[in-house]
C-alpha cells in the first residue's frame, strides 16, 4: 500500500524550524512510542506536507521543507490586534494569571469562529494578541519514516479522523 488519499498513515517525524538567526531548531519530535496517525487528503495538515509523501511506502524515509506559503502561509500583520483588557475579564479566571506574554487563549471572533491568540505585549488597558498561527511565515523542515499504512474505515472518512488506537475516541 502507499501513501494516498483516504488511506491512515503512521509516521515519526521530527520537525524543524529557523531561528531569527536562520539556525534550524527542532521543535517537535514524534517518536514510534507515539506516532502520529492522520488520514491522507483529510489530515488538516500543510497540503505541502501531504504532497510531499504522497506515494510512500512502509518504510520509507522522507526528508523534505515545505515553504511558508504551502504551509501555514506567511505571517500576517493584521492578524496582530488590541484587544480591552475586559474582553478578558470572567468569573472564574484570575486575569494576572491568564495575561501572561506567550500565553495562548482561545477566543472566539465575531463570526463564532474558534480562533488562538498569543499575549504579545500588555498595556495599561489593552492585550497586543497575535492570531497568526505559530508556524506562519516559516519554512518548516521535516524528517521522518512511514510506519503503516492502512484504509480508512468509512466511518473514519465521514467524520474526518482515525479511531482506535492512536485515535479519536468517542464516548
Amino acid at each position: 500500500m502507499k501513501v494516498e488519499k483516504n488511506n491512515v498513515i503512521t509516521l515519526t517525524y521530527s520537525l524543524r524550524i529557523p531561528d531569527t538567526d536562520g539556525e534550524m531548531d527542532v521543535v517537535e519530535v514524534v517518536t514510534e512510542e507515539d506516532p502520529m496517525l492522520f488520514i491522507q487528503g483529510i489530515s488538516g495538515l500543510p497540503e505541502g506536507f501531504e504532497n510531499q509523501i504522497e506515494g510512500l511506502v512502509v518504510g520509507d524515509i522522507f526528508d523534505f521543507t515545505v515553504e511558508a506559503e504551502n504551509g501555514y502561509g506567511e505571517f500576517d500583520p493584521e492578524a496582530i490586534v488590541e484587544l480591552p483588557k475586559e474582553v478578558f475579564q470572567m468569573d472564574d479566571v484570575d486575569q494576572e494569571e491568564l495575561l501572561q506574554i506567550g500565553n495562548i487563549i482561545p477566543m472566539t471572533n465575531e463570526d463564532g469562529e474558534r480562533m488562538h491568540g498569543q499575549v504579545t505585549e500588555i498595556k495599561d488597558d489593552v492585550v497586543v494578541m497575535n492570531f497568526n498561527h505559530p508556524l506562519a511565515g516559516k519554512e518548516m523542515h521535516f524528517e521522518g519514516q512511514i510506519l503503516s499504512i492502512r484504509p480508512a474505515t468509512a466511518e473514519e472518512i465521514s467524520h474526518g479522523h482515525v479511531h482506535g488506537e492512536g485515535g479519536v475516541h468517542h464516548h
